[in-house]
């Protein structure tokens, strides 16, 4: 689709002037966007970035975020991702630390201060006690010669772009660029550090998200609650099995207990009329039965049974029988 062109009167003039100032606005925000992309390819910048990944990656101890006003804000949801994501990090509001909260920062702690103007004056308390003492402070502003820049161990000069709000005051621009910088520093630690998407289910484990991160291992049942007889049981065993156990289906496995087949109640029904209940349960199960693999995501088995028409899937792990999970029990997580 072909953007917009906002100095276009004919094409305004059939758009309501609220989508007009979304339209400016979103155009204006793409352009300092631009422009960051642009500066993450600058040596200068992309040196500056590389030291401060790798300072936050070999701190011992947290990521201390600090900013003023929007900038704060910003600050605030830069330390919530990298917490979320594998990296220790905590919000130090600047106010409070003149006040008693630099005790919150540790010998092991690096300060990472978001400020646009790099002159914002309730951070002046936090850079005196970082050059101090030592804490590395790394400092992200748009301005290469302010105090924050100078008194960093590591700048990241953002660009200077134009704020989105028509008197150019309102921090819009400037802010989108603070949280996207935020994300890539948070993505590239997640790549640095190996951080799995099991290790994030540990960090979220309520609602729909953390739901979606659960694995077969986390529902099914184990040891004597899967149902299991053996290619020599009979079909009147197998029935019995299936009677004890609520999955509706019993694994039939070999000697060396390696799942070899599945006998279901539809199986068993198909059979009952013109069988002899005494025959062995090998000649009436159904070989190659759909399978998981142990530490599949229930969202990954779900679609497993919804694709071949079954309720019901054995867990295996390397051909040895370790859990059966029942569809009902992948809805109740929530996922769907």
């Amino acid at each position: 689709m072909a953007r917009v062109d906002m100095n276009d009167i004919a094409t305004a003039a059939f758009l309501g002037r609220y989508t007009v100032s979304a339209l400016k606005t979103a155009d204006i925000e793409i352009e300092a966007l631009e422009a960051l992309k642009d500066a993450l390819q600058l040596p200068t910048f992309g040196a500056a970035l590389e030291q401060a990944i790798d300072a936050m990656v070999a701190t011992k101890g947290r990521v201390v975020v600090t900013g003023m006003g929007k900038s704060g804000l910003i600050g605030r949801k830069i330390a919530a991702t990298l917490r979320s994501t594998g990296t220790p990090a905590t919000f130090l509001h600047p106010g409070e630390a003149s006040h008693g909260d630099l005790g919150l920062i540790t010998d092991n702690d690096l300060v990472f201060a978001i400020t646009w103007s790099g002159e914002t004056k309730e951070l002046q308390d936090i850079f005196y006690y970082c050059n101090r003492f030592g804490i590395t402070l790394i400092a992200a502003t748009a301005w290469p010669q302010s105090t924050a820049a100078q008194a960093a161990n590591i700048t990241l000069i953002l660009p200077q772009v134009r704020e989105a709000c028509p008197n150019e005051l309102a921090p819009t621009s400037s802010t989108t660029l603070q949280l996207v910088l935020g994300d890539v520093i948070a993505v590239a630690l997640i790549e640095q550090r190996g951080f799995s998407s099991a290790d994030f289910r540990r960090f979220h484990p309520g609602g729909k998200l953390g739901a979606q991160l659960l694995s077969v291992d986390d529902v099914m049942g184990k040891g004597d609650a899967i149902p299991k007889v053996t290619r020599h049981a009979t079909l009147s065993s197998a029935t019995v099995e299936m009677s004890q156990k609520r999955y509706g289906a019993t694994a039939v496995v070999d000697d060396n207990g390696a799942l070899i087949g599945v006998f279901t109640d539809g199986d068993l029904r198909r059979c009952i009329a013109v069988h002899d209940l005494q025959d062995e349960i090998g000649a009436h199960m159904s070989p190659q039965p759909v399978t998981a693999a142990a530490g599949t995501l229930c969202s990954e088995a779900l679609r497993l049974m919804n694709d071949n028409a079954v309720s019901v899937l054995f867990v295996v792990d390397q051909d040895q029988l370790v859990g059966a999970v029942h569809m009902h029990d992948i809805i109740r997580t929530g996922i769907v």
